[in-house]
C-alpha cells in the first residue's frame, strides 16, 4: 500500500533510544515558518507548527515531532481547537468540500490522517473526554469513508480503543478517589495512642520482599493513570500574546497527579506510624528494622518513589528523636540507602542510580528488569524548572520549539517507564491496608513519640504539654 506511515505501536515512539529530537530538514535556516539550527528544529510561529503536523499525500510528521506538539501546544491552543484547525486545514487542502472528491489523492491522504489521530488518541486519551474532540473525529471520517468502505471499519476499531481506554483510567481514577476520601476521614482519627486492637503492619505482611513487591504494585497502578499532559497543565500560565484568558478555561486536569504526591504523603506518615505505634521499644527497632529491609528490596526493583517514602517517614522528627529505639538497630543498611537518596549535588547519587535503572530497564529481557519508578516530586520539580528556565515564546512571538523537546524528552522517558506489567502477583490484602489503614496526624505521631520516649529538653516538653 502505496504511503502508509508505518503504524509503531505507540511504545515504540517513547523509548529514549527512539526518541530522536533531531528533526532533520534539507536545509539550514528557515523553512515553511520552521526554524532550524544543526538540523533541529528550534523555533517557529504556531501557525507553521501546526502545518507541520498535517499529513498530505506525500508527507508524515516524524513522531517525536507529533508527540513533542501534542504535549507543548496545550501551553498555547486547548486540544479541541487544536484539532479543529487540522481538520479545517486538511479539508482545504486536500478539498474535501469538493461535490466530486478525487478518489485516488484521497486513498493516499486518508491512511495519514487516520494514522495521526489514532496515534492522538492512543497518547493522550483524556483529551478526547470532550464532545467536541469526537465531533471533528467524525467529522473527517464521513468526509473520507465515501473514498473507501475500509476507513469506517479502522474510525470503529480506534473509537472502541479509545473507549475502553477511558473506560479503564476512569475506572481506576473511581478506585483512587474512593480510597483517598477514606483516607482522609481516618488521618483525623488518632490523636493519641489507639487501642491495641489496631492491626500493624507485620501482622498483614511479615516478609519485606513481599512488601516492597506490593509498593512497586501500588505504584505502577497509580503511575498508569497520569496522562503525559498532566505534566504541562500543571503549570499553565497565562500565554502572554492572548492576554485576555489562560489556554485552559476549565480546572487544570492534573488529579491524577496530585493524587500519586498524595500516596507518596500518605506511604511516609504510614511507616512513622507504624513505628512509632508499639509501646516497646524492642518492637520499635525491629519494625525499623524491617522498613529498612523493605527499603532496601524497593531500590533493587528499581520502585524509587516507595524508596524515598520510606527513607523519609523514617527520617521525619517524632522517628528520628527516638534515640534509645535507634541504639537497638543495625544502622549501617539505612545509612547506604540514605546516602542514595542524599540530596546533595541536585541528588547526585539518585541520579546516578536512576540512570543505572534506566539503561537496565532499555536492554531488559523481562518486566522484572524493566521497572523504573523515578522518585516522582524530584521529577515534577525538574520538569517545572525546566519550564520556568526559559520562555515558552521567543521574542518575535515564535514558539520556543527547542524547550519543548526537552520537555518532551523528559516526558516522554517518564511514559516509556509507567506503561510497564507489574510483573509481581498482587496480595489484595496488603494492598487493601497499604491504602486503608490509619496513620497519625503529625501532632499524634509527636504524642505518640513522646510516650515512647519522653521528652528530652524544653522545647519537647513544652510540645507535649501543649498537645497533650
Amino acid at each position: 500500500q502505496e504511503g502508509m506511515p508505518q503504524t509503531l505501536s505507540s511504545t515504540s515512539m517513547f523509548t529514549p533510544c527512539g526518541f530522536s529530537p533531531h528533526l532533520h530538514t534539507s536545509k539550514e535556516g528557515e523553512q515553511g515558518g520552521l526554524i532550524f539550527q544543526d538540523g533541529n528544529l528550534t523555533s517557529a510561529s504556531l501557525d507553521a507548527l501546526i502545518q507541520h503536523l498535517i499529513p498530505t499525500t506525500d508527507y508524515y510528521p516524524e513522531k517525536a515531532y507529533i508527540f513533542t506538539f501534542l504535549l507543548s501546544s496545550r501551553l498555547f491552543i486547548e486540544p479541541h481547537e487544536l484539532l479543529s484547525r487540522v481538520c479545517h486545514k486538511c479539508i482545504e487542502q486536500q478539498r474535501l468540500d469538493d461535490p466530486v472528491l478525487d478518489k485516488a489523492r484521497i486513498k493516499k491522504f486518508g491512511p495519514k490522517i487516520l494514522q495521526l489521530l489514532t496515534e492522538w488518541t492512543e497518547t493522550f486519551p483524556y483529551d478526547f473526554q470532550e464532545e467536541r474532540m469526537i465531533g471533528h473525529l467524525k467529522d473527517m471520517i464521513h468526509r473520507i469513508a465515501p473514498c473507501d468502505e475500509a476507513y469506517w471499519k479502522k474510525m470503529n476499531q480506534l473509537l472502541q480503543a479509545l473507549n475502553q481506554k477511558l473506560a479503564t483510567l476512569s475506572h481506576g481514577q473511581e478506585g483512587i478517589v474512593k480510597i483517598s476520601t477514606a483516607v482522609s476521614d481516618k488521618l483525623v482519627a488518632f490523636k493519641t495512642k489507639p487501642p491495641s486492637i489496631q492491626r500493624e503492619i507485620l501482622s498483614v505482611c511479615s516478609d519485606p520482599y513481599t512488601l516492597a513487591q506490593q509498593l512497586t504494585h501500588v505504584e505502577l497502578e497509580r503511575l498508569s493513570h497520569i496522562g503525559p499532559e498532566e505534566f504541562v497543565q500543571a503549570f499553565v500560565h497565562k500565554d502572554p500574546l492572548d492576554g485576555t484568558k489562560t489556554c485552559f478555561s476549565e480546572q487544570k486536569k492534573t488529579s491524577n497527579l496530585e493524587a500519586y504526591v498524595k500516596w507518596f504523603n500518605r506511604l511516609c506518615y504510614l511507616v512513622a506510624t507504624e513505628i512509632c505505634m508499639p509501646a516497646k521499644k524492642k518492637q520499635r527497632a525491629q519494625v525499623i528494622e524491617f522498613f529498612i529491609d523493605v527499603a532496601r528490596e524497593c531500590f533493587n526493583i528499581g520502585n524509587f518513589n516507595s524508596l524515598m517514602a520510606i527513607i523519609s517517614g523514617m527520617n521525619m522528627s517524632p522517628v528520628s528523636r527516638l534515640k534509645k529505639t535507634w541504639s537497638k538497630v543495625k544502622t549501617a543498611k539505612f545509612f547506604i540507602l540514605e546516602h542514595q537518596m542524599d540530596p546533595t549535588g541536585n541528588f547526585y547519587n539518585y541520579r546516578t542510580a536512576l540512570r543505572g535503572a534506566a539503561h537496565r530497564s532499555l536492554t531488559a529481557h523481562s518486566n522484572r528488569e524493566k521497572i523504573v519508578i523515578p522518585f516522582f516530586s524530584l521529577l515534577i520539580k525538574d520538569i517545572y524548572f525546566l519550564n520556568e528556565g526559559c520562555a515558552n515564546r521567543l521574542p518575535n512571538g515564535h514558539v520556543n520549539f527547542e524547550k519543548f523537546l526537552e520537555l518532551a524528552k523528559q516526558v516522554g522517558e517518564f511514559i516509556t517507564w509507567k506503561q510497564v506489567e507489574c510483573p509481581f502477583e498482587q496480595d489484595p490484602n496488603i494492598i487493601h491496608y497499604l491504602h486503608t489503614a490509619p496513620i497519625f496526624t503529625e501532632d499524634g505521631l509527636y504524642l505518640a513519640s513522646y510516650e515512647s520516649e519522653s521528652p528530652e529538653n524544653q522545647t519537647e516538653k513544652d510540645r507535649w504539654k501543649s498537645l497533650r
